[in-house]
């Protein structure tokens, strides 16, 4: 989210905003776990591609910025970053850093396609505009897209990766 276009209307509904600000708080979080996530990509990633792993982490940081503020206007206490992260699998070298980076994309994706669906008319843009990112990067990362980014099947999956009850320390 953009700093200049975060400040959106709260959305209308019975409950205040209240699933809008879960929303972005999951979003936070997602953002939080990524530019974790990117360090790691960047620590293992090499050549041109170590500048493509930059362009994502400095985009998540203030993607991560922007929605603190937006934490704050809709009347929320922005979520702090976990001292750590669990990765989802090892990453020794550059191809597990690239197959990271395209999970990473791939959990935001899903995290903004929630925001996208309880946002307010600018968050929902603004959201959008980030999906869309996450699954242009996601697939320059791997190579290959997926019909529908952000869309998975979580019917089996306890908590959403992106809802506010997933679990704080994992990627």
């Amino acid at each position: 989210m953009t700093a200049g276009t975060a400040r959106g209307s709260r959305r209308d509904n019975d409950d205040g905003g209240h699933d809008e600000l879960t929303a972005v708080q999951a979003a936070l979080a997602a953002e939080h776990a990524a530019v974790y996530g990117y360090g790691v990509v960047g620590g293992r990633i090499a050549g041109d591609r170590r500048t493509e792993a930059q362009a994502a982490y400095d985009g998540h940081r203030a993607r991560r910025d922007a929605l603190r503020r937006v934490v704050r206007d809709l009347g929320g206490a922005p979520q702090a970053a976990a001292a750590a992260y669990e990765l989802p699998f090892p990453v020794p070298d550059a191809a597990a850093a690239a197959r990271l980076a395209a999970e990473l994309e791939d959990r935001l994706a899903a995290v903004y396609a929630d925001l996208v669906r309880a946002g307010g008319a600018v968050r929902r843009r603004e959201a959008a505009a980030a999906l869309r990112e996450a699954a242009v990067r996601s697939v320059r990362w791997r190579g290959g897209g997926v019909a529908f980014p952000g869309l998975v099947e979580r019917a089996a999956e306890a908590a959403p990766a992106g809802s506010a009850s997933a679990a704080a320390g994992a990627l």
